[in-house]
């Protein structure tokens, strides 16, 4: 994990938003990258708030000591959010029950309505808007920071799905506000809007993905015929830095004959005499079976293609007839530095790269890297 990359990935999105705020996603353990570890850099390099998935996940980063504003948005009125709340956690509002459920416990907190805009997922729903704003309005213990909503189509700029969006949540900002509540920092847009949609930025913006260097932009202009407006989110994302690597080192060289198969059930077969390599790191560290035959590890520079099954602890490289002199201990480059990045090796294997960062898990061991050094 670079987190010299992290820091840069932030100051990058800090300077592009100007005087709005940044809310650092680092749910799901930061993207796989370590949520605490990220947490601290992001805030120190331009991030005004974090953002979670889950109450544990707040928490984990309070007892960390971090004590800028993190927001939580998934959790149920019948979960027990009163840890949270001690710890000065925001709650989003997903639903006139969650909104019962903070007034009914008498306690302080405040709070975010999610609204739904068109994605469908998660939110108040129009018809019940009145319903939630005017009981949080109405309840003196509850300070209402704003309304957030959640893209369906950002990563792709032109979709009149997102201009639709826009519309709906100024409706509902206007609408909160008639009813009496300020509602002063909304936040609507993820990676890909912050970049393409400023008019969508609204007080605050919401990222994940480009704090971590991971594209989101789909697709990409040729940038020949495109105006500077139209290609200067592509320009931004170009700026951002890849932060994770995941590298194993190479545990075996094995000579293979034409014709000879290797791993489970022999299904590959090698085309002509060479070597395999083995790599440590299989379906239990997240080297998906899925993946198997459709990517290529990198070692010292030169890509080598899976084959073979992918075990639960390992698998196998061709080096062919092995002209650069592949040993055991050198390091192979599963995505990263070095290597097919993320996105590379999610369109190979027909995912998206949040997976693929992701996946690493199991015996997967993280290891921190600040200006060359490893931390």
């Amino acid at each position: 994990m670079d987190l010299a990359a992290v820091a840069h990935n932030t100051r990058v999105i800090a300077e592009l938003i100007g005087k709005r705020q940044l809310m650092a996603v680092v749910k799901a353990d930061g993207y796989g990258h370590g949520a605490v570890e990220v947490a601290q850099v992001m805030l120190a390099n331009g991030a005004d708030q974090l953002g979670v998935a889950r109450l544990a996940e707040a928490l984990e980063l309070r007892r960390a000591g971090i004590t800028a504003p993190i927001l939580a948005w998934i959790w149920t009125p019948d979960e027990d959010f009163s840890a949270a709340l001690d710890q000065q956690v925001d709650l989003a509002v997903l639903s006139p029950a969650h909104a019962r459920a903070i007034v009914a416990s008498g306690r302080r907190a405040r709070v975010t309505v999610k609204v739904e805009t068109g994605m469908h997922r998660s939110g108040v729903d129009e018809a019940d808007w009145a319903e939630v704003f005017g009981l949080l309005r109405d309840c003196p213990n509850i300070t209402v920071t704003g309304l957030m909503s959640h893209f369906a189509c950002a990563d792709e700029p032109g979709n009149p799905a997102n201009a639709r969006q826009i519309a709906r949540f100024r409706a509902a900002i206007a609408r909160a506000r008639t009813m009496g509540l300020e509602v002063p920092v909304n936040h609507l847009s993820n990676t890909p809007a912050t970049l393409a949609l400023p008019e969508a930025r609204f007080e605050m913006v919401r990222l994940g993905a480009a704090l971590y260097g991971l594209s989101t932009l789909s697709p990409h202009p040729t940038m020949g015929g495109e105006s500077a407006e139209a290609t200067q989110p592509y320009r931004v994302e170009a700026q951002l830095r890849p932060a994770m690597s995941w590298v194993g080192l190479v545990t075996k060289i094995k000579p293979l004959a034409a014709g000879e198969g290797t791993s489970y059930g022999l299904s590959w077969r090698a085309p002509a005499d060479g070597y395999l390599a083995v790599i440590p790191a299989g379906y239990a560290d997240g080297v998906q079976r899925s993946w198997q035959g459709k990517f290529s590890v990198t070692i010292d520079g030169e890509a080598y293609p899976q084959v073979g099954r992918v075990c639960m602890d390992q698998h196998l490289v061709f080096l062919g007839e092995n002209p650069n002199g592949v040993a055991v201990g050198d390091e192979a480059v599963i995505f990263g530095s070095g290597g097919w990045s993320a996105s590379t090796l999610a369109a190979h294997v027909g995912t998206v790269n949040y997976e693929v960062v992701c996946a690493p898990h199991g015996r997967t061991q993280r290891r921190y890297f600040t200006g060359g050094q490893c931390a």
